[in-house]
């Protein structure tokens, strides 16, 4: 068997008296997209994030594509994953596709690599080449966020983490970036790491859903599959949230029809 591409053994973190992470082990398979889900304070964002190493872990163990993340220094692991955020980050005195060489140029790739990088990478998430000049200012939200997408890619990584990447976005922008980053997962063959509070997004984006409830693990399957066999009630309704919201807009809009 393959090893994962992430695996996570007995991993903790704390703070003060309040335990983030409690001994929490896991394995993603590369290839493999991955929605953390759970309550505000469950250790979603805490996990993701010691995965490359913006948050340090009192104990355990974390390797990804084999290699334990304390091997080198931080900076360079952050060079080898794509990380897409909320607040997306853009450097507003640079253009996209300054903001997109960013990484390769640390790297040390020649210029003529970096244009073409940022070329493809823009029709990659469907911006047209005359973007690469304009400022992150002249953007709407969502066209900055699939230049952050981009900016995740720039340096071809195998892993790519994101936390809350589309909780900004209006309903319509969110579900067009939604799929097509799903798309873009399938195609480059990534592995996906996702935090989210959207529910119906973690089921229709991920392959897995890993719940977590103060600290740890209480959940962890494919959605139907986790539905069928949870015993936990906290993560059964999680999960039968998007199904209530559905029959509920069902009801209203039938309810509007003449």
């Amino acid at each position: 068997m393959a090893a994962p591409m992430i695996e996570l053994e007995q991993v903790a973190k704390r703070y003060g008296a309040e335990a983030a992470l409690d001994g929490v082990s896991l394995q993603i398979p590369r290839g493999q997209f991955v929605a953390l889900v759970g309550p505000s304070g469950a250790g979603k964002t805490t996990l993701l994030k010691t995965l490359n190493r913006l948050i340090e872990p009192d104990a355990g163990r974390i390797r990804i594509d084999g290699h334990e993340v304390h091997e080198g220094p931080a900076y360079a692991l952050r060079r080898r994953i794509g990380y897409v955020f909320q607040e997306i980050g853009l450097f507003p005195h640079l253009t996209v596709g300054q903001n997109i060489a960013v990484t390769p140029k640390l790297l040390g790739w020649d210029k003529a690599r970096i244009a073409a990088r940022v070329e493809t990478l823009l029709g990659l998430v469907d911006l047209p080449p005359a973007m690469a000049g304009r400022l992150p200012a002249e953007l709407s939200g969502g066209q900055r966020q699939r230049v952050g997408v981009a900016r995740a890619l720039a340096a071809e990584p195998a892993t790519v983490l994101m936390d809350e990447p589309l909780g900004a976005l209006d309903p319509v922008t969110r579900d067009t970036l939604g799929a097509d980053y799903r798309a873009l997962h399938e195609r480059l063959g990534l592995t996906t790491v996702m935090v989210t509070h959207d529910m119906a997004e973690a089921v229709l984006l991920a392959d897995r859903l890993v719940v977590l409830s103060s600290g740890r693990i209480v959940g962890d399957g494919a959605p139907a599959a986790l539905l069928a066999e949870t015993q936990d009630p906290d993560v059964r309704a999680l999960l039968e949230a998007p199904r209530r919201q559905a029959e509920r807009l069902r009801a209203r809009l039938d309810g509007a029809r003449p």
